[in-house]
């Protein structure tokens, strides 16, 4: 069976993730913005934490942690590249490292760009990827450390994923980000399906991630540099993709 998803506002925009195998009573938490509401989680489901995976060192990802650990006691995984800068780590891993977590097999993914050691978390089995602030709904992270090439190559492999995957990322910024994408791809029909969805859903208080990588894939402008369109959109009919990234990504800077 799939593994259970939670997902858990926290802060002002911020998600954690709860993962949770019925079989072997293992949960897994996935960043930790802060400890309050993923206590509350695991207290509601009566649910006993046993690992907990981080994407980056930013603090809205990670200052949560020891508060969470003094009463959850759990195995801390992270990023090799970055374990100079995270929280303490039981498991330091690596692109393409595999691990079985909560019963099933987890890929680990360097997805650097955001940050460097950036990294993303693949449960094919259960069609789930935690990408944080690399591959977001609608949208990338800010290119804080990272080339623009280099956030290319790790989009890409987030994009050959099955389009089944959803996508669980790091913030609700969906809606700020379609203000944008539509600027980008101003005639895609799905763009604009997406946004009256994402509208309502705002409205009613309603969270618009995690997403699925197939509404990605046909919406998102950060995975559409190929596409004709919104080549001429950016006057770069024809232009390799990495160059239509990197304009993209400028603009949505100062957007």
């Amino acid at each position: 069976m799939p593994l259970e998803l939670v997902t858990i506002p926290c802060l002002a925009d911020n998600y954690a993730y709860l993962i949770h195998n019925t079989t072997t009573g293992q949960t897994a938490a996935v960043d930790v913005p802060e400890a309050a509401p993923i206590r509350a989680a695991l207290k509601q489901r009566a649910w006993v934490l046993s690992d907990v995976l981080l994407t980056h060192h930013h603090w809205d990802h990670v200052d949560g942690l020891a508060d969470l650990l003094a009463d959850h006691p759990a195995n801390v995984i992270g990023a090799e590249a970055d374990a100079h800068r995270l929280p303490p780590l039981d498991i330091a891993v690596a692109e393409g490292d595999r691990l079985i977590l909560c019963g099933e097999e987890m890929q680990v993914m360097d997805v650097s760009g955001h940050t460097q050691g950036h990294v993303a978390f693949h449960f094919a089995a259960s069609k789930l990827v935690f990408t944080a602030d690399s591959l977001m709904a609608l949208g990338c992270g800010r290119l804080f450390e990272g080339a623009p090439d280099q956030m290319f190559e790790s989009l890409a492999k987030l994009a050959a994923l099955p389009a089944d995957t959803l996508v669980c990322s790091g913030h609700e910024y969906t809606l700020s980000n379609a203000k944008f994408a539509i600027t980008i791809d101003p005639e895609n029909a799905a763009l604009i399906s997406r946004i009256q969805q994402i509208e309502q859903a705002r409205a009613a208080g309603q969270a618009t991630v995690p997403s699925q990588l197939s509404l990605e894939l046909s919406t998102n402008p950060f995975l559409r540099c190929t596409d004709p369109a919104v080549q001429a959109t950016v006057g770069m009919i024809d232009a390799e993709p990495a160059a239509v990234f990197a304009e993209i990504r400028s603009r949505k800077d100062n957007f």
